[in-house]
């Protein structure tokens, strides 16, 4: 764990500003309160059990889902640019690590990085990616954290020490994540790599997706083999198998919509028929129609995202995209 006596912050402590231990909820009490709620909710980070985390390994490779491809061509033309502006014995710390497909991108062109800190709410999954970066990175000490890391979490000391930290977060996650908590979100990370640096300034290797035209935009959440369908309704048959739930997903349908007013693509549950659902031993009615929320995927543009960090105390900031303009990555650095 990190050292306190050299007073440096602990994501646990960093990250209390997006979820407060009052709100430190079991899956169980978050499906019922979202199921109470109107209109109803699901949080999408439960989506991640081991088949959701297959079924979202699958999305990644649909024709119709740019992101994923997109942001590897990005990484593998600018990840040694990436690399050298975040030089030497850097401890690099991924949240939401999934497979780590991209971070091998980046991992290949730093310089005796201190370590690799996977962060992953899957701990199944992350304990296969990270045993297989271990093997193929031998000299590299892997430690990964099983972790919802908007709850806060401990980041495991590297033996050799840290220059300095910095945050990978790719993806497209921080879309997620409304406005408000995803400033709170990016705050936290500045305040944890401004307390864990040297003469370099701590960084944050974001991953965001940039707006563009709606067809383009629906076709990745709605493909037509519908492998978006099923990973969102895979949580309904997480919460059957895990909660005593009895949602009969014949009766339920993945339904996607661009809501341009906030730039996000919304993705719902819809019910279609009038039906009483049971669950932890909670009965909750659907109307014929009705909409359950599961995920928000806010879309950026250069400006928007480049004001965001601003706010959360990123001063300097080198920004990538594709030629047609799909998706971005970009390095925002404290001061040094």
């Amino acid at each position: 764990m990190l050292d306190s006596s050299k007073k440096t912050p602990s994501i646990a402590r960093a990250l209390h500003a997006i979820a407060p231990p009052s709100e430190d909820r079991s899956f169980a009490q978050d499906v019922v309160l979202g199921l109470s709620s109107t209109p109803k909710r699901l949080p999408c980070k439960y989506f991640y059990d081991a088949r959701g985390s297959a079924l979202f390994d699958q999305i990644t490779e649909l024709p119709e889902y740019y992101p994923t491809r997109t942001e590897v061509a990005l990484m593998r033309a600018h990840a040694a640019k990436m690399a050298a502006t975040i030089g030497a014995d850097a401890l690099l710390v991924e949240l939401g690590s999934g497979s780590s497909i991209k971070t091998r991108l980046l991992l290949d062109e730093l310089e005796r990085p201190a370590g690799y800190v996977p962060v992953d709410i899957s701990a199944a999954h992350l304990q296969q990616a990270a045993n297989s970066i271990a093997a193929d990175y031998p000299g590299l000490e892997v430690m990964p954290v099983a972790a919802d890391f908007t709850r806060g979490f401990e980041i495991p000391r590297p033996s050799t020490g840290a220059a300095r930290s910095v945050v990978y977060f790719p993806g497209s996650t921080i879309g997620n994540f409304t406005s408000d908590r995803a400033l709170k979100l990016l705050q936290a990370i500045a305040g944890f790599v401004g307390a864990n640096q040297d003469e370099r300034a701590g960084g944050l290797l974001l991953g965001f997706d940039l707006v563009k035209p709606t067809n383009v935009l629906l076709r990745a959440y709605d493909d037509a083999q519908g492998v978006t369908a099923a990973f969102n309704l895979n949580l309904l048959e997480r919460i059957n198998r895990e909660l005593n739930g009895n949602f009969e997903l014949a009766h339920f349908q993945h339904h996607a919509i661009w809501n341009a007013e906030l730039a996000r693509v919304e993705l719902y549950i819809r019910s279609t028929r009038a039906q009483v659902v049971h669950v932890a031993g909670h009965p909750f009615e659907f109307a014929a129609g009705e909409l359950m929320l599961t995920e928000y995927s806010h879309k950026y543009t250069r400006d928007s995202i480049q004001s965001l960090a601003r706010q959360a105390g990123f001063e300097r900031s080198t920004i990538w995209t594709d030629p047609e303009q799909l998706f971005g990555v970009g390095l925002f650095q404290l001061a040094d």
